[in-house]
């Protein structure tokens, strides 16, 4: 079965390069409903068992909109253990701000995911995070074992990042490598043994965007 992960559309906070965890949150951008609908006019090629998302509202309003233009309209529902990262005192600051008053913290965090330390600031560690999605994804894998099934996550970046990275195996240490993912970029993973192993199908597909991305896209 494949997995197919949906990052949500790019926010007010996205634009302005400000940290928006899990305790934060703020618009989806009037221009992000049409590339949703971008998204959903390349994911419309698929038959989707389920959708499945964050329950924070610039992830769920992603996942309403796309369903809109999915074969069948599948049902959603949503988990908890799909947030994003839980950042303490970083949420809602600049990243410029953020890396003053915090800079082992947000350089840890961009650069060094095995050497992020949250405790000062009140955050959760990659591990963390790992650990309370991890089940979720195990759980829906088993709940649609089957080749032909297909089942799409709405959440978002740096947790998504973290987490498929984890899937695929990549140690803590090198959950960056591959890079970023982008605003309403789709990253499928696909297992063939009820999630004991994933491949990587596609990172960070954006083709389907009818705009040039720029740096406050991708996290």
């Amino acid at each position: 079965m494949r997995l197919f992960f949906l990052r949500h559309g790019k926010t007010e906070w996205n634009l302005e390069s400000r940290y928006q965890g899990a305790g934060g949150d703020s618009p989806l951008l009037p221009e992000s409903y049409a590339e949703i609908k971008q998204a959903g006019a390349y994911l419309n090629q698929f038959k989707f068992a389920h959708i499945y998302a964050s329950p924070i509202k610039r992830a769920r309003d992603t996942a309403n909109t796309v369903r809109q233009y999915l074969p069948g309209k599948p049902q959603l529902s949503l988990l908890s253990r799909l947030e994003e990262f839980h950042l303490g005192k970083m949420e809602g600051m600049l990243f410029k701000e953020a890396q003053t008053r915090f800079p082992e913290e947000f350089d840890a965090f961009r650069n060094a995911p095995a050497d992020y330390r949250p405790v000062e600031i009140g955050g959760e560690s990659f591990q963390q995070l790992i650990d309370r999605m991890t089940p979720a994804i195990k759980t829906i894998v088993k709940d649609y074992p089957h080749d032909q099934d297909n089942v799409l996550i709405v959440s978002h970046g740096a947790a998504l990042n973290a987490e498929i990275n984890a899937l695929l195996g990549t140690p803590l240490a090198h959950l960056r490598d591959r890079g970023g993912l982008s605003n309403t970029s789709t990253t499928i993973l696909e297992t063939h043994d009820l999630g004991a192993h994933f491949d990587l199908v596609a990172w960070n597909k954006t083709d389907y965007l009818k705009r040039k991305l720029d740096a406050t896209d991708t996290i």
